[in-house]
């Protein structure tokens, strides 16, 4: 790894990317509707939830994992092409994750698909990102 080729801004716009991704995968129309019904959640119950909690827990967490794929495309020879294939590649290794703690919590495997392609896109997403902006 060679700091000097860490993009600071690049990390942070990853990161938002996250945000992006999550809004439209979790939308109503998308997968909201399905991940509501498959953890037996209402919209009452959502909307209840501390959201100073989940969004900055989830900013936190989405630039930790922006920084840490930053930390391995850190070379000269990263492209856009290797940043998105780095992070296909992250996001099917957290998507195994998912699938083991699911598979014990006993969801479905619609959910698991649903929380574990949000992984994998956005983290393919990160990668371009980190990989483009050099």
């Amino acid at each position: 790894m060679n700091t000097a080729f860490i993009n600071v801004p690049a990390i942070l716009v990853a990161a938002l990317s996250g945000f992006a991704v999550g809004g439209l995968w979790y939308a109503p129309p998308v997968f909201g509707k399905a991940w509501m019904a498959d953890n037996q959640l209402s919209t009452e119950q959502i909307q209840e939830g501390n959201k100073g909690k989940i969004f900055g827990f989830t900013a936190f967490f989405s630039l930790l994992m922006a920084i840490n794929l930053a930390m391995f495309l850190a070379d000269d020879k990263t492209t856009v092409t290797w940043g998105a294939t780095a992070g296909f590649l992250a996001g099917l290794w957290t998507f195994s994750a998912i699938a083991i703690h699911s598979l014990f919590e006993l969801k479905s495997w619609r959910l698991i698909f649903i929380n574990g392609g949000y992984s994998v896109v956005t983290l393919t997403l990160m990668g371009a990102i980190t990989g483009l902006w050099r």
